[in-house]
C-alpha cells in the first residue's frame, strides 16, 4: 500500500479516536463541565443529552473509541505476517463501511431530529467518511 496513504489514514485514525475518547470523558462529567468543554457551542450538549446519544444503553462516544481502535489494531497489524496482512485491506474495508453507515445515520439524527451539531461529532463524522474513502481506495488499489 502507497506509504503517504498510510500515514493519512494513521492521523485521520487517531484524530477521530482521541475525538472520541474526548466525547467519551464529555459524556460522563458533569452538566456544569460539559459547557465549558463544548468549546462554546450548546450544540454538544443538546446532542449528547438526546435519547440517540446512546445505543441500548452504551454511549454513542464507547462505539466510536471502539471503531477506532479496531481500525487502528487493523493498520498496525497487517504490517507483520499473519491473518491481518492477508486480509488487512478487506477487514479494514468492513469497519469503516460499517462505520461509515453509523456516520450516515448519525448525521441523519443530528440534522433532522436533533436539530443541533456538535463540532466534536461533525470532526469524528468528517474523519471516518475520510477512513471510507481510503479505504475504497485501498481496496482498488490492492493487487
Amino acid at each position: 500500500m502507497n506509504k503517504r496513504l498510510t500515514q493519512i489514514s494513521l492521523a485521520i485514525t487517531i484524530i477521530g479516536l482521541l475525538v472520541a475518547s474526548y466525547m467519551t470523558v464529555y459524556k460522563f462529567t458533569s452538566k456544569e463541565l460539559q459547557a465549558a468543554m463544548c468549546v462554546g457551542s450548546e450544540g454538544c450538549s443538546v446532542v449528547n443529552a438526546s435519547p440517540y446519544s446512546e445505543v441500548r444503553g452504551v454511549p454513542v462516544a464507547i462505539i466510536g473509541v471502539l471503531g477506532y481502535l479496531a481500525l487502528l489494531a487493523v493498520q498496525v497489524l497487517e504490517r507483520r505476517p499473519g491473518i491481518i496482512q492477508d486480509n488487512g485491506t478487506m477487514i479494514f474495508f468492513g469497519i469503516s463501511v460499517t462505520g461509515f453507515l453509523f456516520t450516515v445515520y448519525l448525521v441523519f439524527v443530528e440534522v433532522a431530529l436533533i436539530k443541533a451539531y456538535c463540532p466534536f461529532c461533525i470532526t469524528s463524522q468528517v474523519a471516518m467518511t475520510l477512513l471510507f474513502i481510503i479505504s475504497v481506495i485501498r481496496l482498488i488499489k490492492q493487487p
